[in-house]
């Protein structure tokens, strides 16, 4: 009888916790969706796409004219690669005259030994641009975990300065790898290409978590373990690939079906909608990690914020008397 009614028990307190923890991800769910409607996450990523396509054009004019000077690092095959990846992306944009006549001697300019007006004056758009997208996501990311006011405007400016001139030294370095790595890994282990071929796109991945949940560790104005921030970068990729998804099916069934809606700018809008589709799904990741730091607060953001971390009633998400009020 005893041993049936400690089943019983443990069978019932098993039970309670399992509701529990759907009543948590309920609650996580919902207050995501709430943080991105309060937040206006939507029209914030509509700014940091157009901000992050004014910006493409001198970001990739001066990154073609960096890759003029390192030819001889990168080799000749690599940079030829990149040459015709740029061509066929201006195909889809330009008409074939405008590629033949302008876009195409241009590369063949600044590819022969480095162009260093082009480098100037295409970097210093691109870093005004495209620093000012980036400060779209710091600023979002700071005010969803409630740490508004803990990092000044000057500061918020340098940072997203600093994380675009990472981004593009990055870029410089890994757009040639991205572009030709199947090949060079052919060349170079001939043997061994196909494995490490299946393992490529898995790197790519792994990589992109790596620079999201970066991202948002270093938005944060108070340190916290970088690991907490993984959420919100798996959850950013996968709506990013589900949007991307989408919007191809999208802009095929609109070309497909004879739509002629956007006539000639249908190739720059389309990368306005990837641009934007990339901005709310990096956005919602944030307010993701915020809203668990919110549910289950690290002490650090909880003295910012001044809660005690270890007081449950002070999560708005946990206290009956604050739950319905809106967060200040």
């Amino acid at each position: 009888m005893a041993a049936s009614t400690e089943s019983y028990a443990r069978g019932g307190a098993s039970a309670e916790g399992r509701i529990r923890r759907r009543v948590r991800g309920l609650r996580l769910v919902t207050g995501t969706v709430a943080a991105c409607f309060r937040y206006r996450v939507t029209g914030l990523a509509a700014e940091a796409a157009f901000f992050a396509l004014v910006s493409l054009p001198p970001l990739l004019l001066g990154l073609v004219g960096t890759l003029g000077y390192l030819t001889n690092f990168f080799g000749s095959e690599t940079v030829e690669a990149v040459r015709r990846a740029i061509l066929t992306a201006s195909a889809t944009v330009l008409a074939d005259r405008s590629v033949d006549q302008v876009v195409a001697p241009t590369l063949k300019s600044v590819l022969a030994g480095g162009r260093p007006d082009i480098i100037s004056v295409g970097f210093l758009i691109a870093l005004w641009a495209g620093s000012r997208a980036l400060n779209v996501y710091v600023d979002t990311i700071t005010i969803a975990y409630g740490l508004a006011g803990h990092r000044g405007i000057i500061r918020t400016r340098i940072l997203s300065f600093s994380l675009y001139v990472v981004g593009l030294v990055l870029g410089i370095v890994l757009l040639p790898l991205v572009v030709a790595g199947p090949s060079l890994v052919e060349r170079a282990l001939p043997e061994a290409a196909d494995p490490l071929l299946l393992l490529y796109w898995p790197v790519v991945v792994l990589l992109s978590v790596a620079f999201l949940t970066s991202l948002y560790h270093l938005s944060v104005p108070v340190r916290t373990p970088w690991w907490r921030d993984l959420p919100g970068a798996v959850l950013a990729l996968l709506m990013w690939l589900f949007g991307s998804f989408l919007l191809r099916a999208y802009l095929t069934a609109a070309v497909t079906g004879g739509s002629a809606a956007y006539g000639s700018l249908g190739a720059p809008v389309a990368v306005l909608f990837w641009l934007y589709v990339t901005a709310l799904a990096v956005l919602i990741g944030a307010a993701l990690n915020a809203e668990i730091d919110r549910m289950w607060p690290y002490p650090a953001t909880a003295r910012a914020r001044g809660l005690e971390a270890d007081d449950p009633l002070n999560d708005p998400h946990e206290n009956p008397l604050t739950a319905g009020r809106p967060e200040q």
